[in-house]
């Protein structure tokens, strides 16, 4: 097989362990920066134009799409499916995902579990918002934040509602959640490809950090998950259409609560944490979905 992979920077961690593993198994693999692409979109035969070069001849496309460049990467990915080729994101689950709002809301319909949460157009009733989520101590995040930015703590109401009088004032478009204190700052990443965790990770935050993110020096060990937590996250990836994603889960009193679900989640603590080859599982994904 031709393999391609979206990415804008082809020494990234997770897009050279892909190379790799996609080399290993005797397919080509190249890597497109998507931001550098250009669209021809016609009837008959849409393509994508690469450094002056019509890009043909590819069997399949693995997406690893940042959030920054959402909007047009997923034009870009879009297009390949214009052209009958295979991706192993699909650009309407990439969209869906990506909008912190939509993918809460579709999540929420199909019965998962989530931190109480509140989205409000700029109300002037902060205190009726913190009253929503059960009060302070809750979380505040903009919606187009990645990587724990963008995610702070309020620990008192005063924090809180002046908190959210600032985002208000500057037109900042957040969510309130409730804070899950017994989560103890840690969570669960579960890694999914094509149906089945291939692998689940524990982030712990540093200590006097409620975020867990390893960028912001969280720490991950393997985790054997609980079968109300596997089947959270299958079900979390399957309602928002993703054949690979990474299910971000708090452990609550009452059960597994369903943080973020990532549609271009990183390999390199996953791996590390499990030492599971989960590059060749998403090679193999490839394989068994690419009509040659």
């Amino acid at each position: 097989m031709k393999l391609a992979i979206l990415s804008a920077n082809k020494n990234l961690y997770s897009t050279q362990r892909i190379i790799e593993a996609g080399e290993k198994k005797g397919h080509q693999v190249i890597v497109i920066d998507h931001t550098k692409c250009d669209l021809v979109i016609e009837k008959k035969k849409p393509s994508v134009i690469y450094k002056g070069e019509e890009m043909s001849n590819i069997d399949g496309v693995i997406p690893r799409i940042g959030a920054s460049v959402t909007f047009f990467g997923t034009a870009v990915v879009r297009q390949f499916e214009m052209m009958k080729i295979f991706t192993a994101t699909e650009s309407q689950a990439l969209v869906r995902s990506r909008d912190k709002l939509r993918s809460l809301q579709i999540l929420a319909r199909a019965g998962l579990d989530l931190p109480k949460t509140v989205f409000s157009n700029y109300s002037k009733d902060v205190s009726s918002v913190v009253d929503k989520v059960d009060g302070a101590p809750l979380v505040i995040k903009l919606l187009e934040g990645t990587q724990g930015l963008g995610v702070v703590l309020a620990d008192n109401r005063n924090t809180a509602e002046s908190m959210l009088e600032a985002f208000n004032g500057l037109k900042a478009r957040v969510i309130v959640q409730e804070f899950i204190k017994e989560a103890g700052g840690a969570d669960i990443r579960v890694f999914i490809v094509d149906g089945v965790v291939v692998g689940a990770m524990k982030r712990q935050g540093k200590e006097g950090e409620f975020r867990s993110n390893l960028h912001r020096g969280g720490s991950a060990s393997i985790i054997q998950l609980t079968d109300q937590e596997e089947n959270a996250a299958l079900k979390a990836a399957k309602v928002l259409g993703l054949g690979i994603a990474g299910v971000d889960i708090l452990q609550s009193s009452r059960g597994p609560l369903i943080l973020e679900v990532n549609s271009s989640p990183g390999l390199e603590g996953i791996e590390k944490a499990t030492g599971r080859d989960i590059a060749t599982d998403i090679i193999k994904y490839m394989e068994r979905n690419v009509e040659l």
